[in-house]
């Protein structure tokens, strides 16, 4: 007999191409275009496809809220409800998983005079930090923005390496959050003055501040690390141009000389020394958030930046192609793999590199674009799906 999945039958042999931290149901609920949606997977490959503006991406913006942070949009709660709903939204996924099923929910109610709360439940029971769904699933994605990373300011590449640690250090993002109020409070006080309420002030702050950075530094150290690893040893075989990283920063190089502690001696005296120049300037000048992510087109051995357009999005395309690995790698969970209109700008040989290249990563993959022509090789092994304002149907 085949399995019940809310209202529709899903044969158990596609059940079973399911893989491990796979979603195979989706419920939004005055979800950006979403009044209401409730859809059944059946694949590890998923393909999007509708005109723009559809609602594809706000699908799987739905999906990348199951991970630590605001989603790949980085928009604020309000702005993912539903302009003419009540104010709030909830999406929920159900996961195949190799101990059964496991239900993960999060959303916001409609707002009572006070700013809208975040919550989360696992199983249908409240918990009380997302961190602890990075125990059922972990995911990555792709999306159009992130193609000018490269050329972009250092400020986008430190949040795209954030978000790669974040796949794999639930935590992290806890301390980049605690290590920016701090710098913050530092600010305020340097701009106050300095009496001698102020220094004592600024001496607990530092010593907290010195505490955070390090640590934040030593993970992003450690995962470019992992992965430059992981890259290195799977270059001859990449399907995509591979990359050559490296952090650079004056903390950074202190956690690569030294050991932690004195890590944080030195730079507690780096802050002190340099309070009338921060002061001057409005800012910490050294530290984690002034830090780089440098990238190299490892065959050219030319800066990322200098690249094509086309070599640019290979190069892009071919890192997050390897997280996804590492993140398999270290978390033993491999991931939802969510590429927004990833296919429509490469030729067919890197498109057939591309689908090829997604199959070996032994998770479940959604890709959105608007001609289904793209995903013609595919077809027959993926899920293809229409999207159309407010609806997700199968591809006609």
């Amino acid at each position: 007999m085949p399995l019940q999945v809310g209202m529709e039958q899903v044969d158990p042999i596609a059940r079973r191409r399911i893989p491990a931290a796979g979603v195979r149901r989706v419920t939004l609920a005055d979800f950006r275009s979403y009044a209401a949606l409730d859809l059944d997977i059946s694949a590890s490959l998923v393909v999007l496809s509708g005109d723009n503006g559809a609602g594809k991406t706000n699908l799987l913006e739905a999906l990348s809220l199951l991970a630590p942070g605001r989603g790949l949009r980085r928009a604020e709660l309000s702005d993912c409800t539903r302009q003419t709903g009540g104010g709030g939204f909830a999406v929920s996924v159900e996961l195949e998983t190799p101990c059964g099923a496991v239900q993960l929910g999060t959303g916001i109610e409609p707002p009572r005079n006070a700013p809208p709360l975040r919550k989360y439940r696992i199983n249908r029971e409240p918990v009380s930090s997302i961190r602890l769904f990075s125990d059922h699933i972990r995911v990555v994605w792709l999306t159009p923005a992130m193609d000018g990373l490269f050329a972009g300011a250092a400020g986008e590449r430190r949040r795209f390496l954030d978000r790669l640690v974040l796949s794999i250090d639930a935590d992290h993002g806890a301390r980049v959050n605690a290590l920016e109020r701090a710098l913050r409070g530092r600010n305020r006080l340097l701009a106050d003055g300095s009496s001698h309420g102020d220094r004592i002030w600024l001496d607990a702050i530092e010593r907290e501040i010195a505490e955070l950075a390090i640590a934040v530094s030593a993970a992003r150290l450690e995962t470019v690390s992992h992965l430059s690893a992981l890259i290195l040893a799977a270059r001859s075989d990449a399907l995509f141009p591979w990359a050559e990283l490296k952090l650079q920063g004056e903390v950074e190089h202190l956690v690569e000389e030294r050991s932690a502690l004195e890590a944080e001696d030195i730079y507690r005296g780096l802050l002190r020394d340099n309070r009338a120049r921060d002061a001057a300037a409005g800012r910490t000048l050294i530290g984690p958030q002034a830090s780089d992510l440098l990238v190299k087109h490892g065959p050219k051995q030319a800066e990322a930046a200098q690249a094509s357009t086309g070599e640019q999005k290979a190069l892009l395309v071919g890192l997050v192609l390897a997280h996804a690995r590492l993140v398999k790698a270290m978390s033993g969970i491999a991931p939802l793999v969510l590429l927004d209109e990833i296919a429509a700008h490469f030729d067919p040989v890197r498109r057939a590199a591309l689908y090829d290249g997604l199959e070996t990563l032994g998770g479940q993959i959604w890709l959105t674009g608007a001609d289904p022509a793209t995903f013609a090789a595919i077809k027959a092994r993926a899920q293809m799906l229409t999207v159309t304002p407010g609806r997700v149907a199968a591809f006609a």
